[in-house]
């Protein structure tokens, strides 16, 4: 009889927990908090604007976001970043400033937040996050000091991050019986014909303009050509067969292309495509949804989808954003909750639906979206290919990045030998590294 009164005084007490934790408000401390946020002017933060209410609605804290274009909300970042206080509670930064960030200790290190029971979510399910996305967006400190690895720690969550996928016209190809392109050889002959066939129509819209944008478009052939920056040994092999033949891709592609293609950025490149000037493009994402809205696109319906094509490897690129927590926050916690909250999966999916980047795979995998957005089957694909290592995000390469991407301007409209330019990289680059202390050990 003991035991069974035991037994049903423990039953009630755990019945009288569950019902306990059932009207438990984990946002309870902070609400009234206003958490201030700083985002690009971006197609997956303007999805983000329109779910905010709902954060506010769930949990009593508000949120005010300085949005402003990435460019300007570097700089921006960088001064708040500095100061003893800083104004901003929770960043979105772009890849390449996760190196700096953390070399400067200005981010917080996120394990004491999923370790503390009042504001880590247990369903939040991490390993639902996009590996690539996480590898290359939030977590420095392992291999190379900018992936994963023994030593790393987590940084920022991606969110607002990027893959390269292949849009094309259907009508076009089919019309011409020209395949979906599946390898690089089908690409680059696609992409000469097109001009061919369709008078005034370029083959492929790409980003080409001087600096970043030419280094990001030669770097998007780069991987998976077989190429990389860098060895094992910080050696510079930039100017190896592969990064010759990766130059000599990106020149084909826009001496194919449409008109203006030189001076491309990628909105640029994405509104040619989306105006029916070229008949492919290949690039983040994060344009794709515009190819199905009539009120920007000229396209609508008449666009195929495919993986980044088959080089010698598989190799779509990773970037875009990711969200942090500076160390100068104010309200860290806080800023904590509404990061956890918008890479949940449910926050995920509301972004995405509103044509946001899914951070998840279980985003991609989901019946609406893809209702909605067809094309998002095969994203979900091209992301198990996702390559979080096809560029080095390391403290000293905004100075290599602007190196290639002056280079490769001058090989696009100057006709700079391809060897003799990539060797002339790979020299500067050596010299960069080498003051910067990478070969002490050798």
């Amino acid at each position: 009889m003991l035991n069974g009164l035991k037994s049903t005084a423990v039953g009630l007490t755990t019945a009288a927990f569950m019902a306990g934790a059932a009207f438990a408000n984990p946002y309870e401390d902070y609400a009234g908090t206003t958490v201030i946020v700083n985002f690009p002017a971006h197609p997956h933060y303007n999805a983000v604007m329109k779910v905010l209410p709902e954060f506010t609605k769930e949990t009593g804290i508000e949120v005010e976001v300085d949005q402003l274009p990435y460019l300007k909300m570097r700089e921006r970042q960088t001064l708040e970043l500095a100061q003893d206080e800083g104004e901003y509670d929770l960043i979105s930064y772009v890849v390449f400033s996760k190196a700096d960030y953390v070399f400067a200790d200005q981010l917080e290190n996120l394990a004491k937040y999923f370790m503390n029971p009042k504001l880590s979510d247990p369903s939040y399910d991490a390993d639902d996050l996009i590996d690539g996305y996480v590898q290359n967006i939030g977590v420095a400190g392992g291999t190379k000091g900018y992936l994963p690895g023994p030593t790393g720690s987590l940084f920022g969550i991606p969110f607002g991050s990027e893959t390269s996928v292949l849009a094309y016209r259907k009508d076009i190809f089919d019309k011409h019986g020209i395949a979906e392109p599946e390898t690089y050889d089908q690409l680059l002959d696609a992409a000469c014909k097109i001009p061919e066939v369709e008078p005034g129509m370029g083959g492929m819209a790409s980003r080409a303009a001087s600096g970043h944008q030419a280094s990001h478009a030669f770097l998007l052939h780069l991987a998976p050509l077989g190429g990389r920056v860098f060895d094992d040994q910080w050696n510079p092999i930039i100017n190896n067969a592969a990064g010759v033949e990766a130059a000599n891709a990106l020149k084909t592609i826009v001496d194919c292309g449409p008109e203006g293609a030189m001076s491309f950025g990628p909105s640029e490149a994405a509104n040619a495509f989306a105006n029916g000037d070229a008949a492919m493009f290949m690039d983040s994402i994060a344009f794709m949804p515009g190819f199905e809205n009539p009120e920007r696109s000229k396209v609508v319906g008449k666009v195929g989808y495919a993986m980044h094509p088959m080089g010698v490897r598989r190799g779509s690129q990773t970037g875009g954003f990711g969200i942090a927590i500076p160390k100068n926050a104010e309200n860290k916690e806080a800023a904590f909750l509404l990061m956890q909250w918008l890479t949940s999966k449910k926050g995920d999916l509301m972004v995405a639906m509103e044509g946001g980047n899914p951070s998840r795979f279980s985003t991609y995998q989901d019946a609406g979206l893809n209702e909605k957005f067809p094309f998002s089957a095969t994203f979900g694909e091209a992301l198990k290919y996702a390559d979080p290592d096809w560029r080095p995000i390391i403290p000293v390469w905004g100075k290599i990045n602007a190196d290639i991407g002056t280079t490769m301007s001058k090989v696009l409209t100057e006709d700079l030998d391809i060897q003799e330019a990539l060797d002339g990289v790979a020299e500067r680059t050596r010299a960069v590294m080498e003051d910067a202390g990478y070969y002490t050990w050798q």
